[in-house]
């Protein structure tokens, strides 16, 4: 016989442990379960500046178990698959887990074998990536060590977690060049599979400005399909036709296609992504299934941010479904990306579903500021442990 829960929780991770903590903060005895296979959690807003060499990798780690809420059941297993007309969950171990009400908050899957020749090289040979935790501190051992040549940056066309964190690594990498003296000898090149350095205008023409200033040549509608190890080379295609480029390099950062996991499937869109109303966060198909966060087919970008101001909506209206009151509980879209521009500095990008800006200060963010830089670096990691995780924000 299945075990069964009031509520399950598919993802321990960001958007699932906050969902969690909540729940129980507002309702103590509620019957909650947790399916989560990690035993550790990472603060990921981190990993650039661990590549940029301000932090090491062990300050963005924890362990699972101190952060799954009081109260709650864990189970340690990774989820196999989800059967939403008979209201139950599969572990991959085989156990089959009943509910009344399903959160999914799986995240995203990273495709490192999606381009040939990245799965097998990322770390080493110049080839880095911020996108893990074994890889994040190999970036900044190949930013301090190149001395000439040419640095790539590059940014799939598939939508990514935290969407400005390639060109973030980017400016920081310039920076320590100039910083260095090897700036002169450096060629910096960003890559986009996109037509635009940013969705928001305002933030857009400001980043576009320090690109021109800091003479970074950017590339747009240009998607990295393979590299070439042996020889140090990077393949592009056009996504306005066939047209392909090859770029040699000394170091190159890769920022990998990522996807919806495919065990999400009897729940997702055409795309994959657990469909669910853009506002109050409720499944289309399955009124007793609600999904946030990366996983989820929300149109705005896939950051903590987002999660901060999804999880109220998604514990508000799970609580209202279970006490079966109508839901009145919306999100409008509203994201965050702190877009490091380089040591020191930052411009704070803050927006809702129309692309307008929804500033949290009284003064233009768009801006560069050290006081911007210390909030990511020092302010923001405090909130996610101590107050986002604990369910107080």
């Amino acid at each position: 016989m299945a075990k069964h829960h009031r509520v399950v929780i598919a993802g321990g991770g960001t958007a699932g442990i906050t969902v969690a903590a909540q729940l129980l903060e507002a309702e103590p005895g509620l019957d909650v379960a947790i399916v989560e296979p990690a035993s550790k959690h990472y603060y990921q807003p981190l990993w650039t500046l661990v590549g940029g060499g301000v932090f090491s990798r062990e300050t963005t780690e924890r362990e699972e178990a101190d952060l799954i809420p009081h109260g709650a059941t864990w189970i340690k297993d990774r989820v196999g698959g989800f059967d939403p007309d008979r209201n139950l969950l599969t572990t991959a171990g085989g156990e089959e887990v009943g509910y009344d009400f399903l959160v999914v908050a799986l995240g995203i899957k990273i495709n490192w074998d999606a381009i040939p020749g990245l799965a097998e090289t990322v770390g080493k040979d110049g080839v880095v990536s911020n996108y893990s935790y074994d890889t994040c501190e190999t970036t900044w051992a190949a930013i301090r060590s190149l001395r000439e040549g040419k640095a790539l940056f590059t940014h799939p066309s598939t939508p990514i977690k935290c969407g400005g964190a390639p060109l973030k690594i980017c400016f920081l990498a310039e920076d320590h060049f100039r910083r260095s003296g090897v700036r002169s000898k450096t060629q910096v090149r960003f890559f986009k599979g996109g037509g635009a350095i940013f969705a928001v205008k305002k933030y857009a023409d400001a980043l576009t400005a320090i690109c021109a200033k800091r003479d970074i040549e950017t590339n747009f509608n240009w998607d990295l399909k393979e590299l070439r190890p042996a020889k140090k080379e990077a393949v592009f295609r056009s996504l306005a036709g066939e047209e392909e480029r090859v770029e040699s390099y000394d170091m190159i950062h890769v920022s990998p296609p990522m996807g919806p996991l495919e065990v999400q499937a009897p729940l997702g869109n055409e795309e994959g992504w657990v469909a669910v109303d853009k506002h109050d966060l409720r499944h289309e198909r399955y009124p007793n299934v609600f999904a946030l966060g990366d996983c989820s087919s929300l149109p705005t970008s896939k950051t903590g941010a987002a999660i901060r101001k999804q999880a109220p909506v998604v514990s508000a209206n799970l609580r209202a479904a279970l006490a079966d009151r109508e839901l009145s509980a919306s999100y409008d879209g509203y994201t965050s990306c702190p877009l490091v521009t380089g040591y020191g500095k930052l411009i704070l990008a803050e927006f809702d579903y129309d692309k307008q800006p929804q500033e949290t200060f009284p003064f233009d963010q768009s801006r560069e500021r050290y006081s911007m830089y210390a909030l990511k670096a020092y302010g923001l990691p405090e909130l996610y442990w101590n107050g986002m995780l604990r369910g107080r924000l």
